[in-house]
């Protein structure tokens, strides 16, 4: 098990090529201040530089997920360029985090509120125990929603269901996130784990290289014309069939055999 430099605010594991990353911080109901802030960003630079790393499976310890932002720290650092400069070193690992070209997978125990939920929303499968919640409450508390929830939000469920749960204060129960598309698979309190590491280990085992790929090109759909995402389709497609995973899926499949796309990407690196 590796450290970080806040201790162990993040534990960090391997579970063959998954990197399992657990928020462990009872005192604060694994709230993000600043050592969870940085705790965070060493276990995404890990996963980003690793190679053996092939996919993540973030969740947390205790009966929470995430409690979302520091209150004591906002009452004495919410002047502008506190704030300035916490966001800054907040895009230094949450950008590449969302932007991760590996499989993400999140597995929410208890309350995601805050920041915390903004937190839960950057994965690329997210996995709920029955007893999750999910909350906002930036506007209880006179803020605009962060933690890239204003970018997740709306391309997860739509801008008006997004605008009706953030407006409107309230929460979402597991079941009612899995009815509307905020997560893709609800299971029982003690089998989240399972779960959740099960689905990382298939993602791992899988072409994960070009799986981030079509993730980052997926990221620009939003923003761009059909003729653009044409040609990131072309681009992307160019890389992906030069990546050792497509020789080996392909390979696979005119041999009828399983593949074996983490030895090919090894492969490819010695």
């Amino acid at each position: 098990m590796s450290t970080d430099p806040g201790g162990e605010l993040v534990r960090r594991r391997r579970e063959g090529a998954v990197l399992v990353l657990r928020l462990d911080n009872p005192r604060n109901r694994n709230g993000l201040d600043e050592p969870m802030r940085v705790a965070l960003g060493a276990a995404v630079e890990e996963a980003e530089s690793d190679p053996a790393v092939r996919a993540v499976y973030l969740t947390g310890a205790g009966p929470s997920f995430c409690a979302g932002g520091d209150l004591r720290m906002l009452r004495e650092a919410s002047d502008p360029w506190p704030v300035h400069r916490r966001f800054r070193r907040l895009g230094r690992w949450l950008v590449p985090l969302m932007t991760l070209e590996k499989p993400v997978v999140i597995g929410v125990n208890g309350h995601a509120v805050g920041g915390g939920m903004g937190l839960a929303l950057t994965g690329d499968r997210l996995i709920a125990a029955e007893g999750a919640m999910f909350m906002a409450g930036f506007f209880r508390l006179g803020a605009i929603p962060d933690i890239g929830m204003m970018y997740t939000l709306p391309r997860l469920i739509g801008m008006a269901r997004a605008k009706d749960f953030l407006f409107g204060g309230g929460s979402l129960t597991a079941a009612e996130a899995l009815a509307i598309g905020l997560v893709g698979r609800v299971v029982p309190d003690a089998e989240l784990d399972a779960a959740g590491l099960a689905e990382a280990q298939r993602l791992a085992s899988g072409p994960a290289e070009v799986m981030g790929l079509a993730k980052i090109l997926m990221a620009r759909s939003f923003e761009s014309s059909l003729e653009e995402m044409f040609a990131y389709e072309g681009l992307g497609q160019a890389l992906a069939m030069s990546n050792p995973e497509f020789r080996e899926g392909l390979a696979a499949m005119l041999d009828r055999r399983p593949a074996d796309f983490p030895a090919a990407a090894a492969a490819a690196r010695r």
